[in-house]
């Protein structure tokens, strides 16, 4: 009898040590990818509302410009300074 008791409390404590790992787990994948969470999170309930959706309209739109501007080749060349200054 004290032998199905001890196994029952090992079976209950590896399942609330796997849950703890899972949930530490989810709090640093929330810490990590937290604001785009947010962002997502907020996006999705604004659609739901009924509100257009204007900031992930302007975060394409910043992606696009930031995307644009990385591929642009800087050389010495064009580099202006501080002339005029």
């Amino acid at each position: 009898m004290k032998i199905t008791r001890h196994q029952r409390g090992q079976g209950m404590t590896e399942y609330i040590v796997i849950v703890a790992l899972v949930a530490i787990a989810a709090i640093a994948t929330y810490q990590f990818f937290g604001q785009t969470i947010r962002n997502q999170t907020a996006s999705i309930a604004q659609e739901i509302a009924g509100n257009a959706n204007t900031a992930q309209a302007q975060a394409i739109t910043n992606s696009t410009a930031a995307a644009t501007a990385a591929n642009v080749h800087e050389t010495l060349d064009s580099y202006d300074g501080n002339v005029g200054k």
